[in-house]
This record gives C-alpha cells, structure tokens and sequence, in this order.
C-alpha cells in the first residue's frame, strides 16, 4: 500500500464516520505523517529494538526516525501503541527493554506497550520463540519505568492480556487472545476507583 492510497482512502473512510487506524513500522517521513495525521484515529507502530546497529542490520531503517515519528504521531494526537516484538538473543535484554520503557514513557505513561512473543519463522529461524518468563520480565520492566498499560502478546491465557486500572490495579478489561470476556469499565472509567 502506498501513502496517497491510505490518505484518500482514510478520507473517504473519515467521511462515512469510521475510524481509521494504521498497524506501521513508523517509518515515515515528517510531511507524509502531518497529512495522515488530520485523518488519522489511532497507530500501533512497531519499535523493534532500541539499538541503532539492529535498526540498520535487521529492518534497513534509522532507529531516529522511528522515534521521531512516534512522538510526533502523538504530538498531533493520533493514539499511539507500541508494539515491541520481543526476539531472544537480540533485543530481550533488560538494558535494551529498559531504554524502550523509557523512551515510551517519555512520551506518555498512558502509551500502552505490547511486548510480543517471536516466532521463529521466514529469515529468522535462527532463534527459538520468546519463553513467557522474558514477556513476563519485559511487562514488569514497562510497569516499573512507569507505564500504565503493559499488554503481553501472543500468549493467550496467560493473564498479560488484561487492562487494569493504572491507580488501583482492578482488572477493567479482561482478554482471552483477542476475544474480550469482560469489559468493567463504566462511563469511561474505573468501577472502584473512578480513575479515567
């Protein structure tokens, strides 16, 4: 897909009273991304590592501008997800988990994480899949750093999936993979609390 087809598409879409939502890599140039913004609800951008040298090697990108894009996404209030697909052997150390909380949470503490379980598939099948133990690790890694929604990905029934309230830490939404088997939350906020 290219960029003039999303936008024109985005707009007919917008006119009709749907929302539009991009699944990206992030990388995007400044102009492009300003455009798309204007009718643009929401983006889950893939922040894959937080190591320039990984960036270049692997994806053939420029760590930088994904991060220059993800903060911009938000600045112009499109809602941003990151999604950080958790690879052992490359990016699964806690320094590496760490430095991503943190640029996340610089950002915004209510940027939800989604720390995914790899698979090893296509070009890389060198590595084995993400143990549950390292989404685990990455999940608290994103809580401790001060993120208030931290999801663990492709690991249905493991409880990682759930939203809990950031205050008092009742689960609002509960998950079972992509299906929701309860959703508590009451006019747009927590049931016990009353946090947004």
């Amino acid at each position: 897909i290219y960029f003039e087809l999303a936008y024109d598409t985005a707009v007919r879409a917008r006119a009709r009273g749907l929302k539009n939502l991009f699944v990206t890599n992030g990388y995007i140039s400044e102009a492009p991304l300003r455009k798309i913004a204007t009718v643009l609800d929401a983006a889950n951008i893939d922040l894959k590592f937080f190591r320039e040298e990984s960036y270049r090697r692997i994806s053939r990108a420029g760590l930088q501008s994904i991060l220059d894009a993800i903060r911009l996404y938000h600045a112009l209030g499109v809602w941003v997800e990151v999604t950080t697909l958790v690879i052992p052997g490359v990016n699964d150390s806690d320094q590496e988990l760490q430095q991503i909380a943190a640029f996340i949470r610089s950002v915004g503490p209510e940027v939800p994480w989604h720390v995914s379980q790899f698979y090893p598939t296509y070009k890389m099948v060198d590595r084995q899949e993400t143990p549950v133990e390292t989404l685990r690790r990455a999940r608290e890694i994103g809580v401790r750093a001060g993120l208030q929604y931290v999801y663990e990905e492709n690991v249905p029934g493991e409880g990682g999936e759930h939203t809990s309230c950031p205050a008092c830490r009742t689960v609002l939404v509960e998950r079972f993979g992509f299906a929701v088997r309860e959703n508590r939350i009451t006019n747009g906020g927590c049931p016990e609390c009353g946090t947004r």
